[in-house]
């Protein structure tokens, strides 16, 4: 993936190395709570979510948010590669929703994207933690990610790259374009007066197309500066895959139950990623009166 030299964005939050790292997470093997050891239904809602927190909290029955907790100090981002590489991808999503809304005569508001280290606390979505992945937090609309997850990605599900983690961004920015659009909050009202089932369903319909609008993203981004290179669309190909909801489950527990998928499968993810990158078109990410997804 091409990026170096491209604009870097301002709204990065650098908590890390202030002391929130380390104990109480989730462990994604031997750990508490993590993939294999939970209830496979919140494992997809983890992983690529919108707060691992709030999923939790709305799957249990809440209506809610759970209660905002004081945010973790700020300081300077680094200056690293891997953090210049963050800030350039939130750039290069800024610029095509800032042109999206502009052209749908709105206004597109950025959301800030968090670098910390184990855990952080969060403005509306209780405590972050490294082991549930990148999390968006309506509640304060901001991302959230501890970097060492795309180690852990090449480690488990053996895909990776820039680009992937630039899919993993704009995913989660995605989430964020739905937040602005009203549509999380009508998904998270709707979903209170369903079942567990349909719940999930609603579910799967929200992420995929999050992963929609980040195909979206990378169509853009890619005619305005030719960031992709071979092989960059294969392995953001491959990563979507690895992360459906019937990989998850078939890894963790070796049986797919569809009811509870809150993601979608690898197939419905490939899809919905390739349908938003070929097109271009937000007007092709409406997964929600989509027939067949």
């Amino acid at each position: 993936m091409r990026w170096e030299g491209d604009r870097e964005s301002d709204n990065i939050e650098d908590r890390r190395g202030d002391g929130g790292g380390g104990g109480g997470g989730f462990g994604f093997g031997g750990g508490t709570v993590g993939i294999g050891t939970i209830v496979i239904a919140l494992v997809g809602s983890w992983f690529f979510g919108v707060s691992p927190s709030t999923i939790v909290h709305l799957l249990s029955g809440g209506g809610s948010a759970p209660a905002q907790v004081q945010q973790a100090p700020a300081h300077a981002p680094a200056n690293d590669r891997e953090t210049q590489f963050v800030r350039t991808v939130l750039g290069y999503t800024e610029d095509t929703w800032t042109q999206i809304f502009k052209q749908n005569n709105a206004t597109y508001t950025p959301p800030h994207l968090v670098l910390y280290n184990g855990r952080t606390p969060t403005g509306g979505c209780g405590m972050g933690q490294a082991a549930v992945g990148p999390f968006y937090c309506p509640g304060d609309r901001k991302v959230y990610l501890d970097l060492s997850f795309f180690n852990l990605m090449q480690k488990r599900f053996h895909v990776g790259g820039e680009f992937t983690q630039a899919y993993v961004i704009a995913h989660e920015v995605g989430h964020h374009v739905q937040n602005l659009l009203g549509i999380t909050g009508k998904v998270d009202r709707a979903r209170e007066r369903l079942s567990e089932t349909e719940a999930n369903a609603l579910s799967v319909r929200l992420e995929l197309q999050a992963d929609c609008f980040a195909g979206v993203w990378a169509n853009h981004t890619n005619q305005a500066k030719q960031i992709i290179e071979q092989g960059d669309v294969e392995s953001a190909l491959n990563a979507a895959s690895a992360i459906g909801d019937d990989a998850l489950q078939r890894q963790a527990q070796g049986v797919v139950v569809p009811d509870s998928f809150t993601h979608g499968s690898s197939e419905q993810r490939v899809r919905w990623f390739k349908r938003g990158m070929e097109t271009g078109s937000v007007n092709q990410c409406n997964t929600f009166e989509a027939r067949q997804l």
